[in-house]
């Protein structure tokens, strides 16, 4: 089984240079921890890793957090740290007194729950990144590019990566990003994700939540994984999966708190008045989808009535995992009004809005621009937009409007 380089580690090795606390988190089996001890074996300064999902080493963590500091003397590797919050008071007291970049680095594949905790005791001490599962340029070995509409370097990425057809987009789609399926370690996709879904996601939801009804639970997330890329609709959901509106709430938060899915909110300003407040819906991995929804091979997922929405979910997928993977916080949202006018994706940025609309199609109509006009109103300047689509090379209408194939972000 062969390592894939990830594009954070760079970052990562960075910010040790300046941060005594390093906090990576992201979904299960993203690969968090195989790229930290790879990186701490690079580094030889004997750095201990320790992981918390071993039930003993645990129960320390929690109920006598100076003695296990003491046992586990940084430089210290901490995995799931966000089985023992208790850590971070007594990491923090550490950092004070010594001050030394790099002392911990600390994954969780919990974000929020575990942020609460981080919030409290370690703001201003520790640097923060998300780990998604694989994007597509770590996985062709391409560098690591925040996507945006620029089109100086949108025209030098395109001639660094190579061109792929709409079939071998959907292969990529279908196949999922997750480390364990790109890099060969297991054959079987269907068994993969059905061991993920019951090993991790489920036991995961019931240390969150409680009593969980695995059935339902099931049900559920295959309603959340048939509205991927559509409006958030809890009351939908609830319908799909026999249960409340409350639990439909509650669980759809646990899957953005395991990274499984992230929410896009809405673009609004106090000038668009008439702009919606309902978030959208995608996930992470497309891989996952596909796997929820029953299409059991790339050429029906391809044909199939989905396929719209998997190739967004891929798009805007891609471009949060641009931004994580350099340590940014991505701005990214979408615009729709109450008169039905929608923009998939509007990334804010230096002062501008840059619309985007994807498309399955590799010759994109010129009226596919006209929605744009919709943020003239907005109180920011309208930036390069661009439909993302499955054209065989970038192109424009004009100077304002790109063709960007969906390979290059």
């Amino acid at each position: 089984m062969e390592y894939i380089s990830r594009h954070m580690e760079n970052k990562i090795l960075e910010l040790s240079k300046s941060y005594s606390a390093i906090l990576l988190t992201g979904p299960r089996q993203a690969g968090k921890t195989t790229m930290l001890r790879l990186l701490a074996e690079k580094e030889n300064i004997g750095r201990e890793y320790v992981l918390l999902d071993d039930l003993n080493t645990r129960d320390m963590a929690k109920n006598d957090p100076a003695l296990f500091l003491q046992l586990h003397k940084p430089p210290v590797l901490i995995d799931e740290v966000q089985y023992a919050p208790e850590l971070f008071t007594y990491i923090k007291i550490h950092i004070d007194k010594h001050h030394n970049p790099g002392d911990f680095w600390m994954t969780g594949s919990q974000i929020f729950r575990l942020m609460q905790g981080v919030q409290e005791s370690l703001a201003g001490r520790v640097a923060l990144l998300h780990m998604s599962p694989m994007s597509q340029r770590e996985i062709i070995g391409a560098p690591c590019v925040p996507f945006t509409t620029d089109f100086d370097r949108l025209l030098t990425e395109s001639k660094n990566i190579a061109p792929i057809t709409t079939p071998e987009m959907f292969e990529r789609i279908w196949n999922g990003s997750m480390p364990g399926i790109i890099s060969g370690q297991y054959a079987d996709r269907n068994i993969y994700y059905s061991s993920y879904l019951s090993t991790y996601i489920e036991r995961d939801v019931r240390e969150i939540s409680g009593n969980v009804d695995a059935l339902k639970f099931n049900r559920f997330i295959t309603a959340v994984a048939a509205r991927t890329s559509q409006l958030l609709n809890y009351k939908a959901l609830a319908d799909d999966a026999d249960i409340d509106m409350v639990t439909a709430k509650a669980w759809v938060n646990i899957l953005e708190t395991l990274g499984i899915i992230f929410l896009l909110h809405p673009y609004s300003n106090n000038v668009l008045k008439r702009t919606i407040k309902t978030p959208k819906l995608y996930f992470y991995d497309t891989g996952l989808v596909c796997y929820l929804t029953k299409w059991s091979s790339p050429e029906v997922a391809e044909s199939g009535a989905m396929s719209g929405a998997l190739l967004e979910n891929f798009a805007v997928s891609e471009i949060m995992k641009s931004y994580q993977n350099a340590g940014l916080e991505p701005y990214i949202y979408f615009y729709r009004d109450r008169d039905a006018k929608e923009i998939d994706v509007v990334i804010e940025g230096d002062g501008k809005l840059c619309p985007l609309e994807i498309k399955k199609t590799a010759t994109p109509d010129k009226r596919i621009f006209k929605t744009f006009g919709v943020l003239d109103k907005a109180s920011m300047e309208i930036g390069t937009g661009a439909v993302l689509c499955m054209a065989e090379q970038l192109g424009a209408f004009d100077r304002e409007n790109l063709i960007v194939p969906i390979w290059v972000i």
